[in-house]
């Protein structure tokens, strides 16, 4: 392992909660300034975890900690294989145990409110899953390799032959991040009907844990659009960084536009565009190129 991979996941594990805890601060202020309110500040986010972390500890059951705690284990192994350019299946195969992990953590609480939020939960990853898998065969179909390094190394930049899957991802994303309309599992809003939804029976430093990993989660996510636009470019990481900041105020400004669908509706358009878009733009790369 190369010291520049060391220090990739070294910052990674340090730098990602720090910088996706200010995400969520400059989220809530944006989301109150477009609802008319002043908000809290951008920093509210850290002050909460540290309150969830002095909170009394009080869970249902010992075992949805352990599947909890899974959870932020597998999120940050995911971000650590991205981020030191490791293979994008691999990736997307320990996000997705990474998801497993929280859905039966809410299982295992009996609750019907987080077995509900539970079951959305899976339904999400059935309406995102094949959008994401797309977005890696996309990248194979360009680089000739999975590996991120090649896709971050490669002489042009990914958009230019995958515009298609670019639209695809950036929708399934408003689901990943867990943005109205398609916040059917869990939802920040105190107007949905399931407000917390998966986690409602998680509290104090569970809670917390939860929070940290969304954190890294995020980060992760994020890193996903900043490859489509980047390459052997000096400038291409600025404009990449941009994208992808751009790409999150977009998903605010839809999270504050429109109400939370069904989940029938959720499934039926994420298939509807990675067929129209994803399926389509592998299928211009494999007789183009």
């Amino acid at each position: 392992m190369s010291v520049t991979v060391i220090i990739s996941i070294v910052a990674y594990l340090i730098l990602a909660p720090i910088a996706g805890g200010l995400l969520a601060g400059i989220d809530r202020k944006i989301s109150a300034r477009m609802q008319g309110r002043f908000g809290p500040p951008i920093l509210q986010p850290f002050y909460d975890f540290f309150k969830l972390l002095e909170k009394e500890p009080i869970t249902v059951n010992k075992v949805q900690d352990f599947y909890v705690m899974c959870f932020l284990i597998f999120i940050m192994i995911t971000g650590c294989f991205f981020f030191a350019g490791g293979d994008l299946l691999l990736v997307i195969f320990t996000l997705t145990l990474a998801s497993i992990f929280l859905v039966i953590a809410a299982f295992s609480s009996n609750s019907p409110y987080a077995q509900i939020g539970a079951e959305r939960e899976l339904l999400q990853m059935m309406a995102y899953e094949p959008m994401v898998l797309i977005t890696a065969i996309g990248f194979y179909l360009v680089n000739n390799s999975f590996n991120i390094s090649d896709i971050v190394n490669a002489p042009v930049m990914g958009i230019q032959y995958l515009p298609g899957i670019f639209l695809g991802f950036v929708f399934i994303l408003t689901i990943k991040l867990r943005k109205s309309p398609f916040d059917l599992s869990m939802s920040h809003h105190g107007h949905q009907e399931l407000v917390k939804g998966l986690t409602t029976e998680f509290s104090g430093k569970t809670m917390a844990v939860i929070e940290i990993a969304h954190w890294y989660e995020n980060i992760f996510l994020l890193g996903f659009v900043y490859l489509f636009f980047v390459n052997t470019a000096s400038w291409s990481p600025v404009l990449a960084v941009a994208v992808c900041l751009v790409t999150y105020f977009i998903e605010i400004l839809i999270d504050n536009s429109y109400a939370r669908m069904k989940w029938q509706i959720a499934i039926n358009a994420s298939w509807i565009v990675a067929i129209t878009l994803g399926f389509v733009n592998l299928l211009v790369i494999y007789f183009v190129r």
